[in-house]
């Protein structure tokens, strides 16, 4: 009966985000929601939870305005979540994520698994899994579509290029999830009043270790433009010609 911890990311609901005119990404009215990827976290949890017993904590590090994502979290399915918030934690990169979530793992909690979406909904960095797994001191397998137990042993099913690798990995251990482990579930009204009444621990800034300094700074975001060029020839040796001609011009042809 396997205790899972399973991470998740509160992110910018990416629908709510604006181009201005001179093509800087405008925040001012976004909403937010769980990163898509680390639902199918939540789901992959939860499933193993059904399947073989245990308990299921959600856990997460942001700002303390993001209650709303561990409501949501929970109404998921978790039996309880770990909420780890500082108005300073708005702008964590990767190594910071996994530092903090390691160190509140080793310290307060005893687990056999720890899943993590295969990246963010906003960065995608996919770098906090690998990361935290390394942090812990456990085997981590990544880009998993399938998960099972058996015994102490984790099998997992890999999806690589063109073929499936399958891992066995003694517990504890960490994978991170593909969006092929399975749907989320959507929370009806009970699952949601549910979630009101499952146990929330809740660490500040000052209950953790020190925290690394952020070795990367996001200096500015622009908006992507795609800009398509229309060039039409026909089956006519100088117009092919005229055609390979306009391309090596612009640096496609060498």
């Amino acid at each position: 009966m396997p205790d899972i911890v399973v991470c998740f990311k509160w992110v910018v609901d990416e629908a709510y985000i604006r181009r201005t005119s001179s093509g800087d990404l405008d925040f001012t009215s976004v909403d937010y929601k769980i990163s898509e990827y680390d639902r199918n976290a939540i789901e992959a949890a939860v499933r193993l939870r059904d399947a073989y017993g245990g308990s299921v904590t959600a856990m997460t590090v942001s700002v303390p305005e993001a209650t709303k994502g561990i409501k949501d979290a929970l109404s998921r399915g978790p039996d309880n979540a770990v909420f780890i918030a500082d108005p300073s934690f708005r702008d964590l990169e990767s190594s910071q994520t996994a530092a903090i979530l390691g160190g509140v793992i080793k310290s307060r909690m005893s687990c056999q698994l720890v899943i993590c979406g295969e990246g963010s909904g906003d960065f995608y960095a996919q770098q906090v899994g690998p990361r935290l797994a390394e942090i812990l001191g456990i085997p981590c397998a990544t880009y998993v579509q399938k998960i099972t137990i058996d015994g102490g042993q984790v099998i997992a099913e890999r999806k690589a290029e063109d073929f499936v690798e399958v891992v066995a990995m003694p517990m504890p251990a960490l994978v991170t999830v593909l969006p092929d482990i399975g749907t989320p579930r959507i929370p009806g009204v009970k699952d949601t009043l549910m979630a009101s009444k499952k146990p929330v621990v809740t660490l500040g800034k000052g209950d953790l270790e020190r925290i690394p300094e952020a070795s990367l700074k996001t200096v500015g975001m622009k908006a992507s433009r795609m800009e398509r060029e229309c060039e039409k020839f026909t089956v006519d040796t100088a117009d092919i010609a005229r055609f390979v001609g306009a391309l090596q011009r612009k640096g496609v042809l060498r």
